[in-house]
């Protein structure tokens, strides 16, 4: 095996940093498939320091290949990474992720296992993405239930012989906002019968900063945007499971409606509690309260974007 390893990136260039330095220290076991890697990077068109960073890195990251592109979105971004691999399978993991040293390895061993047991490569590997806010050691965060994901392909973490995301079509680059571009390609992997494989052993430690007030303004645009392509999603696959995925039904609309007091507790309301909490050193407990307001705006995003859509 050869890996390419792709990644996008926009304006993250101190968590980059982090994200490229781990993936260079990679261990791998005796007698391991693994012939080599290279991590694919996709600028796309980031204007903090990540370029320059990367011209004065170059030496010390020898694995990387910079590819750049105007700012089009990840699924543009991700299909400019793959045509330009040369490796295979392919792994796909977001550039605010950190990964461990056995990262490349666990995949390895979760695919050839994979490959042994069901006697085609019909199948793709999905490793770990814990969630973490310690940017200093964020691969000291332990596992925690709200980590969970159901998600049946998502690029944060997975590896999949690149033939298949040929014969799928690769990411659709209408998906030019927040959300969905990956899962919208896992639907149409999914009709190729391809088994998820899970790899616990993969680990990659997705960073975020602490919440903090000043950051719901871009979280309501993010669930406003992530509406709108939902509706796009459904469009595309119109069936009960994307409804169900998109919260596009009246069991989501009553279930926040409720939960918000019909929008009553929000972002103005809700402040004082929120920062009393991340006063105590809570972020995290404030940021799941703020989503009751947060899914309430992703909720009304995608009925408002539906009617337009009908209209």
């Amino acid at each position: 095996m050869f890996f390419s390893v792709v990644i996008p990136t926009y304006n993250r260039q101190p968590i980059l940093e982090k994200c490229l330095k781990a993936l260079e220290k990679q261990h791998f076991s005796p007698n391991s498939p693994i012939t080599g890697y290279e991590v694919v990077l996709v600028d796309d068109g980031s204007t903090d320091n990540t370029l320059s960073w990367l011209a004065s890195q170059a030496a010390e990251l020898p694995h990387v290949k910079l590819f750049q592109q105007s700012h089009q979105g990840p699924a543009a971004a991700r299909n400019l990474g793959v045509e330009n691999a040369i490796g295979d399978p392919i792994i796909f993991i977001d550039s605010d992720l950190v990964v461990t040293e056995n990262f490349l390895q666990a995949h390895a061993d979760a695919l050839v296992a994979g490959y042994q047991k069901i006697g085609s490569d019909r199948l793709f590997t999905y490793g770990r993405v814990i969630n973490t806010c310690n940017f200093e050691n964020p691969t000291a965060e332990p596992y925690k239930i709200t980590d969970f994901s159901a998600a049946y392909f998502a690029t944060g973490n997975v590896a999949i012989s690149r033939h298949w995301l040929e014969k799928a079509g690769l990411f659709d680059t209408q998906f030019q906002l927040y959300g969905w571009e990956d899962l919208e390609l896992g639907v149409r992997l999914k009709k190729f019968d391809l088994k998820l494989i899970k790899c616990p052993a993969a680990v990659g430690y997705h960073w975020h900063p602490p919440f903090a007030l000043n950051q719901i303004p871009s979280l309501i645009e993010k669930e406003i945007q992530r509406g709108r392509m939902g509706v796009l999603f459904y469009q595309k696959h119109p069936s009960w499971e994307v409804r169900m995925m998109i919260q596009m039904t009246w069991i989501h609309r009553l279930l926040w409606g409720i939960l918000s007091l019909g929008g009553r507790l929000n972002e103005r309301t809700l402040a004082p509690l929120l920062q009393a909490l991340i006063n105590q050193g809570k972020p995290q407990l404030a940021l799941e309260i703020a989503r009751i307001f947060l899914n309430w705006y992703n909720v009304k995003a995608v009925y408002q974007a539906s009617i337009i859509k009908d209209l």
